[in-house]
């Protein structure tokens, strides 16, 4: 009897996970529910928190969590995530430490001028101090955020 072994090829999965997709980093001295409430108050979309999609990690033997907002644009295909990025000192992206969320826009076509206009929405938000938009060639561990 021939015994196969069958391997996940994870960079072949995080690359589609990836493929049309825009990743936002923001730095904000608010609470991730009340970051969400802004954004849901301010600009009008209804994220709300996903306990299936929050991400589990474990590291040095102990587990994180870290939670997912979610909204779907209706009548599209655009999804987009709120990540908190860092949980009882530790980083869902270490390489973006002075980063709080993470903002995925996932799905439909997300042109350049919609995430222009997102980013000059979310800047006026209070407590907001840095949103810039982040490169797939910049992010190290985008692995962790596959849900």
């Amino acid at each position: 009897m021939l015994k196969m072994k069958l391997k996940l090829n994870i960079d072949e999965l995080t690359d589609d996970f990836f493929e049309d997709t825009r990743l936002l980093g923001i730095t904000a001295t608010t609470k991730s529910y009340r970051f969400c409430w802004a954004i849901n108050n301010m600009i009008g979309f209804n994220f709300r928190l996903n306990p299936d999609i929050e991400i589990h990690l474990q590291k040095k033997g102990r587990q994180y969590f870290f939670p997912v907002y979610q909204f779907t644009v209706p009548n599209t295909d655009l999804h987009h995530f709120i990540y908190h990025n860092q949980y009882d000192g530790e980083y869902l992206l270490p390489e973006f430490k002075h980063m709080d969320f993470l903002w995925l826009v996932k799905g439909d076509c997300f042109p350049d001028e919609d995430c222009y206009n997102l980013i000059q929405s979310v800047k006026k938000i209070n407590g907001v101090q840095l949103i810039a938009e982040l490169t797939n060639e910049h992010i190290k561990n985008k692995g962790n955020l596959v849900f």
